[in-house]
């Protein structure tokens, strides 16, 4: 492969998983797979949730990309793309927005604020129903998602 086609499939692999981290997050953690996904929902002081569980099945999951890239090499470079979206979602999700490790850093403004203020109100839907901001990296406008929150109050 030359190196402007595994430069294609990590930077198409980061893009993706936004995408599919919506779906699971909007389809799955807040439908079926609510039981483990409610922890991260509910107050409590331990490091670790049960919603980790996510991410150790999809990290099992990358590391079988990997081994098996050794023999289909676009599936390794897939895996290295799905990788760094997973650092890029521990960054923003773990440490800037929940505070989980590393240091506690509050955005005054730009991107990182959005993200913040965008995942704030995502947290501020009790349950897994009527829920907004279902991303981790693409934040909609705070104002746009407070609007629809309202909207919905009032049906």
């Amino acid at each position: 492969m030359s190196w402007i086609e595994k430069l294609a499939l990590v930077i198409g692999a980061v893009i993706a998983m936004e995408a599919f981290a919506w779906a699971v997050h909007k389809y799955i953690m807040h439908g079926w797979g609510w039981g483990w996904h409610k922890s991260h929902h509910e107050p409590h002081d331990r490091k670790i949730e049960k919603n980790d569980l996510y991410a150790v099945t999809f990290s099992l999951i990358v590391i079988a990309m990997f081994v098996a890239g050794l023999k289909v090499e676009p599936l390794w470079w897939l895996a290295v793309g799905i990788t760094i979206y997973g650092a890029l979602y521990a960054i923003v999700h773990d440490v800037l927005v929940h505070h989980r490790f590393g240091p506690r850093w509050v955005p005054r403004h730009g991107y990182a604020k959005r993200l913040l203020q965008a995942h704030r109100l995502h947290h501020s839907i009790k349950g897994k129903d009527g829920g907004v901001s279902f991303g981790f990296l693409f934040a909609e406008s705070p104002a746009r998602l407070k609007r629809r929150i309202a909207e919905r109050a009032h049906r």
